[in-house]
């Protein structure tokens, strides 16, 4: 997958730290897939959430932030959407961001 932006990561990494490792190792193991449908995400990531417009919802670092991406399988494109707290997630419109 081509991930689209890892800036958004690294900015986030920055001021939350704890969840550094984390972020890296979801990024690599992100860059090296070729998910061609929700079911291999499913198998890689059984607590993620599927939204539509093929958003999903990854939890990170035991579940204390969201990562919420949109992926386009045919391009094997994925366009990160959000990182942030479950305060921050529950303050913003998943099926839209």
């Amino acid at each position: 997958m081509r991930i689209i932006a890892k800036k958004t990561l690294r900015d986030f990494w920055e001021v939350h730290p704890d969840c550094e490792q984390q972020l890296k190792s979801w990024y690599q193991e992100a860059a090296k897939a070729e998910w061609i449908n929700s079911k291999q995400i499913k198998t890689a990531y059984p607590s993620a959430s599927f939204l539509a417009d093929n958003r999903v919802v990854f939890n990170i670092k035991g579940n204390h932030y969201r990562l919420i991406v949109k992926i386009n399988y045919d391009y094997q494109i994925l366009w990160i959407r959000f990182i942030g707290t479950h305060g921050e997630y529950d303050k913003i419109n998943a099926k839209t961001i």
